[in-house]
């Protein structure tokens, strides 16, 4: 009996690991996805003073992964994309970043910026998930969702960590 009870703990503590090291996986290949940066940004609307509105559309294997890395899309769209007009907003959003080469010469700054609970989460926020858009094209999902972007916080900490200059600072 004591055998028998040994054998299932530790079938069930391998178990345990095993669906944990998956779980671990898949978050990690979920990080390697986003930071592909594979998205399409529109505007959704007009957002409160400060705040940009955004529908984002991602794509991932699995479609609550593509929700969370919508956040992350959202800012990577303001900042290296902008975002162009659309029937919900007459006028298009240049990217705040003026140099295409931005992003590769503060890479350090972006990875942290980015990386699982960053700083990113602070100049975001969704809408509700019933008013997400999910299609499926082969073997990956589409989801879109409305994102709010901080973009005046969002700036703020940039031109603090030096990654931009400041709006009134000389050409």
């Amino acid at each position: 009996m004591k055998k028998t009870n040994l054998i299932l703990a530790v079938i069930l503590i391998l178990c345990s690991a095993t669906g944990f090291s998956q779980n671990k996986k898949a978050k990690k290949n979920a990080d390697k996805e986003t930071l592909v940066f594979r998205y399409e940004i529109e505007c959704a609307g007009i957002g409160t003073a400060g705040t940009y509105l955004v529908k984002v559309w991602s794509y991932s294997k699995r479609p609550e992964v593509a929700l969370e890395q919508a956040k992350k899309n959202a800012l990577h769209g303001i900042i290296f994309k902008g975002f162009g007009t659309s029937n919900a907003c007459r006028q298009a959003q240049k990217p705040m970043a003026t140099s295409p080469t931005l992003e590769h010469e503060h890479a350090g700054f972006f990875k942290k910026f980015f990386k699982e609970g960053g700083a990113y989460m602070k100049y975001v926020a969704t809408s509700e998930p019933s008013s997400r858009d999910v299609v499926k094209i082969g073997k990956e999902y589409k989801v879109g969702i409305i994102v709010s972007v901080f973009k005046d916080n969002l700036r703020k900490e940039l031109e603090a960590a030096g990654v931009l200059k400041g709006l009134n600072t000389g050409f």
